[in-house]
């Protein structure tokens, strides 16, 4: 799975456009105060993080090796029931 695809199966869901943000495919402006999120890590080159925004900070939570692997986590993350 890519950004893009992501972005729609959210969408499918149901999964409202204020709770998360996908670099490059979904960037809410302005930001909510909080949302879960999905960005090239930028401490790290080549690899992708998600997390959660808070407040004004990127908490990032875990490091991906591979785009697919960081929306696979981000989907679980805005889909667990």
């Amino acid at each position: 799975m890519d950004r893009h695809t992501l972005h729609t199966v959210l969408r499918s869901k149901g999964v409202q456009d204020g709770y998360y943000y996908i670099e490059g495919f979904h960037e809410p402006t302005p930001l909510p105060t909080d949302l879960l999120y999905l960005r090239r890590s930028p401490a790290h080159p080549g690899r992708w993080e998600t997390g959660a925004y808070e407040r004004g900070a990127w908490q990032a939570v875990t490091e991906h090796t591979s785009e697919a692997d960081a929306c696979t986590h981000l989907l679980r993350l805005l889909t667990a029931t």
